[in-house]
Formats: C-alpha cells, structure tokens, sequence
C-alpha cells in the first residue's frame, strides 16, 4: 500500500507539473510575447553566449600571461647492462669478470620563468582579448536583432494571410448565396442550367481558395514556431490586434532620423567601428616585436643516483643546485617577419575602414527602402480603400441585376473577381505599410512593435 501511494503521488506530480510547462506557454501569443521568448531560448543566442564565456576565459588566460610560471619536473631512469665487464686484481694479474648490473639514478627540479618585458605585447593581448569579448557582444546583438526582424515578418505574415482566410470565406459565402438564388431561378425557368453549372464551379473555386490561403496561413504559423524554438506544442495561434487606419496612416519618421539613430545604436556599426580600433591594436603589437625582450628564470634541482655507497638524503643534499638567469633577446635579422606582420596589420585596418563604410551604406539602403516602401504602401492603402467600396457597391448592383436577369453570369463573376482583387489589395498595403512601420521605428531604436 505504500508503494501504490508513492506511484499515485510521483504520478499525480508529474502531472501537475507537465500541466504547469503547458500553462506556462500562452494560448495566444502578442509579438511582444514571442520576442521575449526567442531572446531567451533561441539556440544561436545560447550559443552566442557560450562564445562570450569563452571570450572572459581568454581575457583571464592573457592576464595571467603578465605573471611568472612555476612548474615541478621530476625524471627517473633505470638501465640493464647484463653483460658488464669488471677488472678484478688478483696476486699475479687482473682477471675479467662479466655480471649483470641494474642502476637507478633520478633527478627533481622546480623551475619558474617570468617574461619581465616583451615590448608590451602581454599587455595589449589583454586588451586585444577585451576587444574581442565586445565584439562578441555586438554580434550577439546582430543576432538578436535578426530573430526579432523574422518574427515580426512571420508575425504580419500571420496577420495578412488571417485576413486572406477571412475574406475568402466572405466570399465563398456570397458565391454560395448566389448559387442556391440560381437553383431557384433554374426551378422556374428564369436562368439556363448552364449558369448555375459555372456558379457551383466557381463554389469549388472558392473552396480552394480558401485551403490554399490556410495552408500559407499554416506554414508562416509553423516558420514562427521554430524560431520560438517550439517543439511538441500542439496549438499555436497570435493575437489579432486591432490596427485601425489611424495605425496604418501614421506620419512616418524621417529617413535622416532613422538613420543618424541607427548609426548610433545598430550593433552591426557598433562592430564595424570596433572592429577598426581591434586592427589599429593589431598593428601596435606588431610594431613591438621589433623591441627586445626580457625574461627571467630560476631554478632549484637534485638527484640521487644508485651504485654509490652514499645514501638517497645525502645525495640529495650533496646534488642540490640553484640557478637564476636573465636573458635578453633583441631581434637583428627575422627575416621580414615583423615588417609582414605590420604590413598585414595595416592592410587588415583598411578593410575594417571599408567594411565599416559599406556596412553604413547598406544601413542607409535598408532604411531607405523600408521608408519608401511604408510611404508607397500607405498611397496605396488609401486608394485600395477607396476602390475596395466601390467594387463592393459595384459588385452588389450586378448581383441584384443578376438576380432580376439584367446581368449574365460573366458579368457577375467579373464583379466578384474585381471585388476580391481589390479587398486583397487592400491587405497587402495595409501589412506592407504595417511592416515597413514597424521596422522604421526599429532602426531607430524603438523595439519591435506594431
């Protein structure tokens, strides 16, 4: 009875703690909820910062560089001569005699070596190794920025195509009414049969429509999941928020604002710029391997040996050496070496420079084009509007006149084509100019937000 009730309540815990997982996750995501979820479980931002820890152990190794070393070394050697020949003097002469001999002889020491002096390149290592760490940063950053771009494309994406749903099932149901009125005016002779033929196919029409705007729905759905790194949840959905026209007509910032904030704060800058400060520090230690350098060592060592008649301890005592040393290297001749590594320095520092110029450049294109495409989409906003009601008020004349039998079934359909045409204009420029918003005030520093 007591193992059954520790079965019950490891069971009735797991359950409750599977159910505090599942209820930990929103039903419904904001895009707000979903970056604050990437920038904590994505896998490249973990990995990222797995490289900055790496980076602080590089800048610990460079420090301790300045410092002496110390190291205990220790060598024990044992040999056979099986055959080894000895004199022995006897009364009328020598004889040879042959035995086998084992002899042991070991040796200790403790040494330490200090590089007083290197012309300095110890030194800028260290702040070599904290440059590198912040540019792990930047690029961490970079990253990060590029998560949050994706989710917010994938995000409107998901906007778009809800309303493309919607709008085709708004259809589907206006083809619907218009075939079942056919089917009436068929029963009393007042339409051909083979109009109502051309209405029910452009029922199935509809139909799949509807389907294929689903499956986009569902694969932009699928997208944004793995960048959550969501694995194993069986409902994904986003809030719907209501964006008005007022959201979508909004004044846009100017594209000189955008850009002198982004030329401030876009990691990708911030990079480029550091990048040329780590060259510069790249040639400075370069130059100094043309200066001399200065080490010191010491030393303190012993050994024993077999085959003596003196014993371990005092063989110890009577071997024990001590030693210090200076030594002093000025370089003459390197064959180049230190002129090339110069030279490849200060060609490094120039592609920084240029590669921080294009890296400008191509900022001010971005933004460039996100600012023009919001403008354009928010032109096209207006008059999709204007046209969606007119196609609208069109389209449900030629509908009433069909009905009377005014208006022929290619007529009817041509209305409706207009119709949906015109409401999915009106769409793609109210995200398009959404997006291109969104990712303005994102350059300029404002976060991800629609």
């Amino acid at each position: 009875m007591k193992l059954f009730a520790l079965v019950v309540f490891a069971s009735a815990s797991m359950t409750q703690l599977q159910a505090q997982d599942s209820n930990a996750l929103p039903s419904q995501w904001t895009l707000e909820q979903c970056v604050d979820y990437a920038m904590q479980h994505n896998i490249q931002l973990k990995q990222r910062q797995l490289n900055r820890e790496q980076n602080e152990l590089d800048i610990k190794q460079s420090e301790a560089n300045l410092w002496p070393s110390l190291s205990f070394s220790t060598n024990h050697n044992v040999s056979w001569r099986p055959f080894n020949e000895s004199f022995v003097n006897l009364s009328g002469g020598t004889m040879t005699q042959t035995s086998s001999e084992v002899n042991y002889n070991g040796s200790y020491g403790l040494n330490a070596n200090w590089t007083v002096w290197n012309g300095g390149r110890n030194h800028k290592n260290v702040e070599k190794s904290k440059l590198t760490a912040e540019l792990t940063d930047y690029s961490t950053q970079e990253t990060a920025n590029s998560i949050q771009e994706q989710i917010v494309q994938y995000y409107v994406q998901i906007l778009y195509q809800t309303e493309a749903v919607r709008v085709n099932k708004e259809v589907l149901e206006a083809s619907k009414l218009q075939r079942d009125r056919a089917k009436t005016m068929v029963d009393v002779g007042s339409l051909a049969r083979v109009d109502l033929i051309q209405l029910e196919a452009q029922v199935s029409q509809d139909e799949y429509n509807i389907i294929n705007a689903q499956t986009q729905l569902d694969n932009y759905k699928l997208q944004l999941k793995q960048i959550l790194e969501l694995v194993g949840t069986e409902q994904f959905d986003i809030v719907i928020p209501q964006l008005a026209d007022d959201n979508v007509l909004r004044p846009l910032p100017s594209k000189n604002e955008v850009y002198e904030a982004a030329i401030n704060t876009r990691p990708e800058i911030q990079s480029s710029k550091l990048s040329i400060q780590s060259a510069e520090m790249d040639i400075d230690i370069a130059r100094r391997g043309y200066y001399p350098s200065v080490s010191l060592t010491a030393g303190i060592g012993t050994s024993n040996t077999s085959g003596v008649n003196t014993a371990f301890p005092r063989q110890w005592k009577n071997n024990l050496n001590n030693s210090i040393g200076l030594t002093i290297s000025v370089p003459i001749f390197d064959n180049r070496q230190n002129k090339t590594n110069v030279e490849k320095a200060k060609l490094s520092k120039l592609n920084s420079e240029l590669d921080l110029i294009d890296t400008q450049q191509t900022l001010y294109r971005e933004i460039e084009n996100y600012w023009l495409n919001a403008q354009n989409a928010q032109q096209q906003y207006v008059a999709a509007k204007t046209n969606v009601e007119s196609m609208q008020a069109s389209y449900e004349l030629v509908s009433e006149q069909f009905r009377l039998g005014l208006k022929n079934i290619v007529e009817l359909t041509t209305g409706k084509n207009n119709l949906l045409l015109a409401e999915q204009q009106l769409l793609q420029s109210k995200y398009t100019a959404l997006l291109n918003q969104a990712m303005l005030r994102f350059y300029a520093g404002e976060g991800i937000h629609l």
